[in-house]
């Protein structure tokens, strides 16, 4: 038997959960995080700019270019234009993710569309270099945003979006815990084509046992001499 935990109001009318004590919460600092693989920082054009292009142009083939809202810079002034236009404001909150061994800059991804009121947050603008990709690196720098906006900041909500025809992106969110909510058609027009977006998002009350997931994942005993992993990351949204 299935007991009704459904809340009513003094009119008989189903209502959502109480959430007690709510205020809203602080927005993300510009203050570097610290990881295992990885640090993150605020993105600085100063400082990175000449990592992540020299990063960014080892996809020859354009590959990771296809669902970006822009073209492939063919110059650093290009990026460089880019960046001045789209990278220095406070939403989205732009972050570049340093190679903990070579001290590199090999990707970026931004805090954006955050809503303190609502305690909602939303990971996108994610660019992972080849030196990222599939490498633990990667994988830590989406758990140590994730730790911020939980467990630093007290957010409610983190969302992941992309195009749904993205199948890549599609998976990773599910890889590492988005659980998948359905498909917003004819959402964007973005390099003069339609986009349908894939929402996924992972809640507070995820976010705990993801969180040791996570942690088990990374800890170097995971990985034997040639950096292969003896236990895949077996998370929620996967």
């Amino acid at each position: 038997m299935t007991l009704d935990t459904t809340i009513h109001n003094r009119l008989g009318q189903p209502i959502g959960a109480p959430v007690p004590n709510w205020t809203a919460r602080p927005r993300p600092s510009r203050e570097p995080i610290q990881g295992r693989y990885c640090r993150i920082e605020a993105l600085n054009i100063a400082c990175h700019t000449n990592d992540l292009f020299t990063a960014f142009s080892l996809d020859t083939s354009g590959h990771n270019w296809t669902y970006l809202s822009s073209e492939p810079w063919q110059t650093k002034e290009a990026m460089l234009g880019w960046m001045h236009t789209t990278c220095l404001s406070d939403d989205p909150l732009f972050h570049t993710i340093i190679d903990a061994q070579t001290n590199r800059a090999v990707g970026i991804a931004a805090l954006m569309r955050i809503d303190p009121t609502n305690g909602v947050i939303e990971v996108g603008h994610i660019h992972f270099s080849p030196l990222l990709q599939k490498q633990r690196a990667g994988t830590e720098a989406i758990y140590l945003l994730m730790a911020r906006v939980f467990d630093e900041l007290g957010y409610r909500r983190f969302e992941w979006k992309c195009d749904a025809l993205n199948a890549p992106s599609r998976a990773a969110a599910q890889r590492f815990g988005f659980q998948f909510e359905g498909i917003f058609r004819q959402a964007i027009v973005y390099k003069n084509r339609n986009r349908d977006t894939a929402w996924f998002a992972i809640l507070d009350r995820d976010w705990p046992a993801l969180k040791i997931a996570y942690e088990r994942w990374l800890d170097p005993s995971n990985f034997d001499g040639e950096g292969r992993q003896h236990q895949s990351l077996k998370l929620a949204g996967g």
